[in-house]
């Protein structure tokens, strides 16, 4: 692996020093990392600012009390993920509230990742909802509006990582921007947020973010011409399979077949089936497991330890993003509006950091 990277970065100098004149070519791919690198070790921590406003107090590994954001980073977190909508109803995620943390995070001395889901609320393969604000525009001033947005977030934030739109697989800011009803006019609002970024601030690496494996190869062909630098894969077991060796398969297969490097952009396991509030949890049956790594805190470890190796043995994989860290059961044991995620977050149901945030420092 390391001949092929020091033969990837020797093809590229060539490359840049020979004369081109052609401007309407594509970028040169970004190079390969080494297998000893893993650059991007994140954790999506969105909802914060909510849990952190109510009171939530957290403990490191040796149950002392900390904040919770130097626990993270004396653990090897060095990326932070955040999502973005354009008008919450109840404000968090917006973006005052994104800006401000996102300060808050460069002063810790995390990387920024940003999240533009294109909406009010969440965006996924099967929501892409227009905000409601952009529901009357024309598709000319749509794809306008994608840009100035796009601007002004790029502008004020300055992310080192910028996702246009999230989870896109059925694609973008419906009915618009469907891909499978609408696929030029999808690339055309892909392309006006890639090209803000690119206008203002050039140094944000652009992802593409498509869920789970399967028609991945589809997609990313589909968004082959567009001016991004990063794939973005989200894959939990319980949606997008148990097979691991596949999910290795893939991602070498995408970054070769598409010359960029391969993020996992959302993952996440459980350290325990059980609840610690009245909120029905997402994952907690044995048949949401992959065989081999239990429900606990050793298998929730032992599952981040597989993948982080798997990424380290590619030449192209630069990390992954763990989602959902901070998603204790922070809004009372009784609530029934709390967390469906308590059981995969990065502290247990005490708050205190579990095992697994030991994988963030492996090198």
């Amino acid at each position: 692996m390391k001949k092929l990277f020091f033969l990837s970065i020797l093809l590229v100098f060539i490359a840049a020093c020979s004369k081109d004149d052609d401007t309407s070519k594509s970028p040169e791919p970004t190079p390969p990392v080494s297998e000893e690198e893993l650059p991007v070790r994140a954790v999506d921590i969105s909802a914060f600012p909510e849990i952190n406003a109510a009171g939530t107090i957290f403990y490191n590994t040796a149950g002392q009390k900390e904040d919770f954001l130097d626990i993270l980073k004396a653990s090897g977190v060095n990326t932070v993920r955040l999502r973005l909508w354009i008008d919450p109803a109840q404000g968090h995620s917006g973006f005052e509230e994104v800006k401000l943390f996102s300060q808050t995070l460069r002063n810790k001395g995390f990387a920024v990742w940003l999240t533009l889901h294109y909406s009010n609320t969440w965006a996924d393969p099967g929501n892409q909802t227009k905000p409601e604000a952009w529901k009357d525009l024309s598709f000319d001033a749509l794809k306008k509006q994608v840009h100035d947005y796009t601007v002004l977030i790029s502008e004020e934030i300055k992310p080192e990582y910028i996702q246009i739109g999230n989870e896109i697989n059925s694609g973008i800011l419906f009915p618009e921007g469907n891909i499978s009803k609408h696929p030029n006019q999808f690339l055309e609002l892909v392309a006006a947020g890639v090209t803000a970024v690119r206008e203002t601030h050039p140094d944000s690496k652009i992802i593409v973010h498509f869920a789970g494996l399967d028609n991945a190869d589809w997609f990313f062909g589909q968004v082959a011409g567009i001016d991004y630098d990063i794939i973005g894969l989200s894959y939990y077991p319980i949606w997008h399979g148990k097979d691991l060796d596949l999910l290795e398969n893939s991602i070498n297969s995408l970054a070769s077949k598409y010359n960029r490097q391969v993020v996992i952009a959302e993952t996440a396991y459980p350290f325990t089936l059980d609840y610690n509030d009245w909120t029905s949890n997402i994952v907690g049956l044995n048949e949401h497991l992959i065989p081999g790594y239990a429900a606990s805190a050793q298998g929730q470890k032992e599952y981040l330890e597989t993948i982080v190796q798997m990424l380290k043995g590619s030449d192209a994989a630069i990390g992954f993003s763990y989602w959902g860290a901070e998603l204790v059961a922070w809004n009372g044991a009784e609530s029934t509006q709390g967390s469906p995620w308590e059981n995969q977050a990065l502290f247990d149901f005490n708050n205190k950091a579990l095992p697994v945030l030991e994988v963030f420092n492996l090198q």
